[in-house]
């Protein structure tokens, strides 16, 4: 009678729907203890007494209980006796502070002890900061640390970092502080000379060599001498409308929406896989994009042929996300500091990604189990697989889509601003490119030969 006084106290609270669902069953478990059983009665209710609580709390942690289910479990009692008893006779203050803290930790994964201390040199740490290989050059140590505390993405760690240790094989130095601006430019002309590297890989070599002086030991660099690789007057490929029709016919599954956000949003393949539940809204018909290229939020189009697919994903999303939970997971990874500020925020609905992994993986930097977005080369091969069915003899892949979209917005009559807009353009010259590969560039133009009628 009491759990169900409490659903119904529960109804009426302005709880998160995940605390609605599992309060209850917490409060079920907590009352079947003999000890609890024992000291309640049907007029007073379930009793709440300090040493009541704690043995609970220690069953849960002797059965392995994650930490944050045991800080649940706590919360959910805390608020039967404010709702139901409307009684104050356990502080659950401290109780919550120490179960907070422990979850914040990384508990429940190897190198834990069952206090919930670790070990660090087992274990990485939270959000973006993970372990650092101690056996890697102090140079690359710092580096790593300093675009980790600057919140950039993996790939651009890892880009940087391999950029770093070329320029160390090519000095036969770790000790990057002792050179500078005439070591830099032999690297570069080495580069674009020796290893006839393309623009964009010099170019990238360059930024990771003034974020490492300028970021990382702080050293302003002046006028750099160097070979420039010559960059090519690129065109991007782009594919017509009907041949984004036949190509769609053969996407199938999961991979239709994908398909659809990437052409009638102009996503890059990244900033599609890594979308979450609470950055679409049907009513508004848009998208926010987070942290896309140079770390910048926009908002575009979501278009409405994508609504029953999305509705049909997100009630995928949800349920695959129940059960991860029921099953003891349901952790998602949270950018920057997040985690901390938020320790719940990574098991919310609103937070889960809207293309999640067919599995729980293990975080290569905080090293929890974790339900990731899908796998950067899934949709790639799938997209491989239904152009070979198709006639398209074009070198398209995923990112194709993202041109076509912009390609085709300016075909059909759009502002070229708003196109940049949607596309996250800082400069409307970038966008400027789509104007050159469109069908008829420019004002109208008729090609001399149609003119003279021939054939």
């Amino acid at each position: 009678m009491s759990v169900n006084q409490f659903r119904q106290c529960l109804a009426v609270m302005n709880l998160p729907e995940e605390d609605q669902t599992w309060f209850p069953k917490w409060l079920g478990s907590y009352a079947s203890m003999p000890s609890v059983h024992a000291r309640s009665n049907p007029h007073d209710g379930i009793a709440v007494e300090q040493e009541l609580v704690i043995a609970f709390l220690r069953k849960l942690l002797a059965s392995k209980t994650p930490a944050w289910q045991r800080l649940q479990a706590a919360r959910a009692i805390e608020a039967y006796q404010s709702a139901v008893l409307r009684t104050a006779v356990v502080d659950f203050r401290p109780i919550r502070e120490k179960l907070t803290e422990i979850a914040r930790r990384p508990s429940d994964i190897d190198g834990a002890h069952e206090d919930g201390e670790y070990d660090p040199s087992l274990v990485a740490g939270e959000g973006n900061e993970g372990a650092i290989d101690d056996r890697e050059p102090e140079c690359i140590q710092r580096m790593r640390g300093t675009l980790r505390r600057l919140h950039h993405p993996k790939s651009t760690e890892e880009a940087y970092v391999r950029q770093i240790k070329k320029f160390i094989r090519h000095l036969d130095d770790d000790r990057l502080e002792k050179f500078g601006e005439p070591e830099i430019g032999d690297f570069l002309t080495d580069l674009a000379i020796e290893t006839e590297v393309t623009a964009s890989t010099q170019n990238q070599a360059l930024s990771a060599i003034l974020f490492f002086y300028q970021k990382v030991i702080g050293r302003d660099l002046q006028f750099i001498s160097s070979v420039r690789a010559k960059s090519s007057e690129y065109r991007p490929v782009v594919l017509t409308k009907s041949e984004v029709t036949d190509l769609f016919q053969y996407i199938s599954g999961v991979y239709r929406l994908m398909f659809l956000l990437m052409y009638g949003s102009g996503l890059r393949h990244r900033e599609c896989r890594t979308l979450r539940l609470k950055d679409l809204c049907i009513e508004t018909r848009q998208i926010v994009v987070r942290n896309g290229k140079g770390m910048k939020d926009r908002v575009t189009v979501l278009p409405d042929n994508t609504i029953e697919l999305f509705k049909q994903q997100f009630a995928h999303v949800k349920a695959l996300h129940h059960r991860d939970l029921a099953d003891g997971y349901g952790e998602v990874y949270l950018p920057y500091a997040l985690a901390k500020k938020y320790p719940y925020a990574q098991r919310d609905l609103g937070w889960q990604y809207l293309f999640p992994s067919s599995k729980i993986s293990r975080d290569p930097r905080s090293n929890r189990r974790r339900r990731h977005h899908i796998h950067e080369g899934t949709f790639p091969e799938h997209f491989r697989r239904a152009r070979r069915r198709t006639e398209i003899v074009k070198k398209a892949v995923p990112h194709t889509l993202r041109h076509s979209f912009a390609t085709h917005m300016l075909e059909d009559g759009a502002d070229i601003r708003t196109v940049q807009e949607l596309l996250g353009h800082k400069d409307v010259k970038t966008t400027m490119i789509y104007t050159h590969v469109m069908n008829r560039p420019g004002l109208a133009v008729t090609s001399p030969s149609d003119r003279l009628g021939l054939l």
